[in-house]
């Protein structure tokens, strides 16, 4: 991609701090600090319900902080909007085009509000919309209107990007044409916040990893600390029938303070401790003794989706 027309300033390009959000009683945001650092990708996973889309709608200047404080850019969301907007671009999940609307004709008219767009073929092409391009955007597949979404979201020379599901519904090659572009972005300058329910795509893309559950931060780090720093492994354990009452808590005590068990559903356990072969062979001794036939179980490095699951306790939802 052409290198964008300015200079990467110094300071984070998204600064949140003591972040809160209610929805009448219920708390969406508590106190949630962070940073995005600028020429970046950082990824914000959560599960659902975890105030991701709350705290990002707060950086694009969608809703108003109730307590704490945002700043992107260097700027207020709200306070001055106005400057901000031709400054980032946002994709959403879903959405943000008009129905009937060609989806070339839509991108070439979100072209049409800045003053130094990216080329219109080169979009086009990179992005696979050639073949769709005068298809009415109610047509376009799941796929093609997120390829649509990221086109009209960087069309403009953003010097920031938010990002929403990037690639939900392409197809392998096409998905890695799109992690491919956002790579080039960052190299050219542009920071990129990433929302997903891929892991292997945050893994794979992210300089730094936020992982909110509740409104607060429970986890942060490059891929590399998160899944492989302390020299962990994983045990995936499935048993052919649900574990008996307390089962879990027992397994806990019989392998000691240094290995973590979570519980992710009543028929599977993920273990997480030592990277040598003595906690496999307790699990396998644990189940004899409780008569627990495992269906599988591996043993592997961490991954993030293991992170995602040890610190949330819970699966990532699409």
């Amino acid at each position: 991609m052409p290198a964008p027309p300015y200079v990467v300033p110094d300071g984070p390009a998204v600064e949140i701090d003591g972040l809160v959000m209610r929805y009448g009683e219920k708390v969406a945001v508590d106190g949630l600090s962070f940073t995005v650092e600028r020429g970046t990708i950082t990824s914000v996973l959560g599960p659902n319900g975890a105030g991701k889309t709350t705290t990002l709608e707060v950086c694009e200047g969608f809703r108003r902080p109730q307590s704490g404080s945002v700043r992107v850019l260097g700027l207020d969301p709200t306070r001055q909007r106005r400057e901000l907007l031709p400054r980032i671009g946002v994709m959403l999940q879903s959405g943000g085009a008009w129905s009937g609307v060609r989806a070339v004709e839509m991108l070439r008219h979100i072209a049409s509000l800045h003053a130094d767009p990216l080329p219109i073929d080169l979009l086009v092409d990179r992005l696979g919309l050639d073949q769709c391009g005068r298809t009415p955007y109610r047509r376009l597949s799941g796929g093609q209107q997120q390829r649509l979404g990221l086109a009209m979201a960087i069309v403009g020379r953003p010097e920031l990007v938010f990002v929403d599901e990037p690639t939900a519904g392409m197809d392998p090659a096409v998905r890695r044409t799109t992690w491919a572009l956002l790579e080039e972005l960052k190299a050219d300058g542009v920071t990129i916040v990433l929302t997903t329910h891929h892991m292997d795509e945050a893994e794979r893309l992210s300089d730094l990893v936020h992982v909110i559950d509740h409104g607060r931060l429970v986890a942060s780090g490059t891929p590399f600390e998160l899944t492989r720093a302390r020299d962990q492994a994983t045990i995936r354990l499935v048993v052919t029938e649900p574990f008996p009452q307390g089962a879990p808590d027992k397994l806990r005590v019989a392998l000691g303070d240094s290995t973590e068990v979570t519980e992710i559903n009543e028929q599977s356990l993920l273990i997480t401790g030592p990277a040598d072969g003595s906690t496999l062979a307790k699990v396998s001794a644990w189940c004899e003794e409780h008569d627990v036939l495992p269906e599988s179980l591996t043993l592997g490095q961490r991954t993030l989706e293991d992170v995602f699951l040890q610190v949330t306790g819970r699966e990532f939802e699409a």
